[in-house]
């Protein structure tokens, strides 16, 4: 009977032990997936903070490389502009002294026929020659006229057949210009619709994804919790049972009358003595107990199958789990990639539209100013000679010049101004930055839920919520400030080649011969035996070859 109580003592106690041992693998394994699911989720941050930085530097370099690119394309054109001026100068300067030369052979001309004609007179031919060259002096000046008065003509049809197709080019580029800015807006705002669409689902989708994990993570913590519910039954019935084992020892003892009075147990005594006068009952209150801790050793059997059973479903929907992540990865990077390349276009778009804007502005400031000028200005008189065309033009480009001057002046005292605003704001806002510490919770079973939903928020509200001193705007304000000191240099050097070509043309125009002047004290000193309708009648013929 003591080999069979042993045995059967035994058995219980061995399964407690494999028990352990499981529980124990449970254990570890948990703490294992607890590790693994950590370790992922530190892959997971670790990726997207890479993300982020790529994302960044990529944005840097383009827009580095586009300000490059302007640059290069401003020089390119302020040079190509210099070449045309410098081309259009050299071709002015070649048709007016040609047209100097050609005035000056004809004056040449004149003077040796009048000098023939005065030659003749002194011969004394009389009269008759008299006569002869009044009538031609008078043909040749109204034919001279004539052939004047249509060329004019002609030049005034012409001028107002370009004004008029000038116009019509300027109204259809204009119209034109409204088009495509209206096409440009309704692209934009499908672009605008499109990307926040995109980012709209990519929330949602990161949201879902977030929610199911901590949906799981729970449930983890309740398995957690259960096993150790059980843990502490399993313990306490480890404990009855070797309460069980000492009474039965003991009975076994009082039985055999083996048991020293130094081994009994006062408040046991008793109880013994009933068992030995009842040994049907002693069995079977053995065998009630017996039975009763299989059942409560099934019940723990069937409640471990359970929990690995639960444990081996939150594996399958982990690795699940992982597999969706990994899928909405794959399939966020085309839609970022896509994300990315909208933005660029959108912003190529909202620059071509505010380039096409300050166009038209400008077109229509500059009609505006020529309708006003048209209007203002008295009709303009007509010129006597050659230098008052010049005089006039030299005035002209005088005014010009100084209404540039004064323009550029203005603009680079508003660039100054906005440049120190920028430094104090920046100044300010270096200062007044506040210096963030972010808590994070590390407990035995994971991180707490309160930081899981803080960095859970964060990324989820990355594209969302900007504060004003993210390293983005502070990017911007970098480029900003380089713009503007790229503009600031770029006016500073229009503004200084303007003062030398305006020295240029007051050193120019001081230094003028009067070609008027010249003429008559040419028929002055050559005409001196002729009467004075001759000399007017000269005098007329040398304006308007010179005119």
């Amino acid at each position: 009977m003591a080999k069979k109580g042993r045995t059967k003592s035994e058995k219980p106690e061995a399964l407690i032990s494999a028990l352990q041992a499981a529980n124990e693998e449970l254990r570890s394994k948990l703490t294992d997936i607890q590790i693994e699911l950590h370790q992922e989720k530190c892959k997971v941050s670790k990726l997207e903070r890479d993300k982020l930085q790529e994302v960044k530097r990529v944005r840097e370099q383009e827009q580095h490389r586009h300000t490059a690119m302007l640059t290069e394309q401003r020089a390119k054109w302020h040079e190509e502009k210099q070449k045309e001026l410098q081309a259009l100068r050299e071709n002015l300067t070649r048709q007016h002294e040609q047209e100097l030369a050609r005035h000056a052979k004809i004056k040449d001309q004149e003077n040796q026929r009048l000098k023939a004609a005065l030659s003749a007179m002194r011969d004394g031919s009389g009269e008759k020659v008299r006569t002869a060259l009044t009538l031609e002096a008078k043909e040749d000046a109204r034919r001279f006229f004539d052939q004047e008065r249509v060329k004019l003509l002609q030049e005034i049809v012409e001028l107002k057949s370009a004004k008029k197709q000038t116009d019509e080019a300027l109204s259809n580029m204009i119209q034109s210009d409204k088009m495509k800015a209206g096409d440009l807006r309704v692209e934009h705002q499908q672009h605008q619709e499109q990307i926040s669409k995109i980012k709209w689902d990519c929330e949602k989708d990161i949201r879902r994804l977030v929610d199911e994990i901590k949906s799981k993570d729970r449930t983890i913590f309740g398995l957690e919790k259960e096993l150790e519910s059980t843990v502490g039954f399993l313990q306490k019935l480890q404990l009855q049972k070797d309460a069980l084992d000492e009474q039965l020892f003991l009975v076994k003892e009082a039985e055999c009358g083996l048991g020293s009075p130094k081994r009994e147990i006062p408040g046991r005594a008793g109880d013994g003595a009933e068992h030995c006068g009842s040994p049907v009952s002693r069995e079977e209150w053995q065998g009630e107990d017996l039975r009763r801790n299989q059942r409560r050793i099934a019940d723990l059997n069937s409640t471990i199958r359970k929990l690995e059973d639960r444990n081996s479903l939150l594996v399958d929907e982990r690795n699940e789990l992982l597999k969706r992540v990994r899928e909405s990865e794959k399939q966020c990077k085309p839609l970022l990639d896509k994300n990315k390349l909208l933005s660029k276009r959108n912003d190529d778009l909202t620059q071509t539209i505010q380039k096409l804007e300050e166009k038209l502005k400008i077109l229509a400031k500059e009609n505006h100013e020529m309708k006003e000028k048209i209007s203002s200005h008295p009709p303009l008189k007509k010129l006597k000679s050659l230098n008052d065309l010049d005089q006039a033009h030299d005035d002209q480009e005088i005014a010009f010049l100084k209404l540039q001057v004064l323009e550029q002046q203005t603009m680079i005292d508003e660039l100054t101004r906005d440049r120190e605003k920028l430094l104090r704001k920046k100044r300010h806002k270096r200062s007044s930055r506040p210096i963030k510490r972010h808590i994070v919770v590390d407990t035995y079973f994971g991180y707490d839920e309160e930081s899981m939903d803080s960095e859970t928020s964060s990324v989820a509200s990355f594209r969302m919520d900007r504060t004003p001193a993210t390293p983005d705007e502070d990017l911007e304000e970098g480029l900003a400030n380089e713009e503007s000191e790229l503009r600031f240099r770029q006016l500073t050097r229009e503004y200084q080649a303007l003062q030398r070509a305006y020295a240029l043309l007051q050193e120019q125009k001081g230094g003028i011969l009067d070609a008027e002047m010249e003429v008559d004290g040419n028929i002055h000193g050559c005409v001196i035996w002729l009467p004075p309708e001759w000399i007017i009648i000269l005098k007329n013929l040398t304006k308007g070859q010179v005119l």
